[in-house]
């Protein structure tokens, strides 16, 4: 699913409140770490990582490293803090997307 603006404005809204599951530190990016990060966005569909300060990436690193190993979309990017999306694969978890759809 493509996002549209309309779309990204709505999951902004709601991940406001949401606070960051996952960082990336000094091991840095790797498929372990990617593996993890697909497997929580495919149960929540919305989530936000934090790039800590001591580590050896910056976010267009991780911005990159995420939209070429996998299909998530990168909704926001402020600062060191990245807001991503996917729609689920299980249906009982797609709450979201399906509202995201309608949009």
């Amino acid at each position: 699913m493509d996002l549209k603006g309309k779309q990204k404005r709505f999951l902004r809204s709601k991940a406001n409140h949401m606070r960051p599951i996952f960082s990336v530190g000094k091991n840095g990016l790797d498929q372990t770490w990617l593996d993890e990060v697909k497997s929580a966005v495919d149960n929540r569909e919305l989530i936000k990582i934090n790039i800590q300060q001591t580590a050896d990436v910056d976010v267009k690193d991780v911005k990159q490293f995420i939209e070429e190993n996998s299909d998530i979309q990168i909704v926001q990017t402020i600062g060191k803090t990245l807001l991503l999306f996917k729609e689920s694969c299980k249906e009982s978890s797609r709450k979201l997307s399906v509202e995201v759809s309608d949009l």
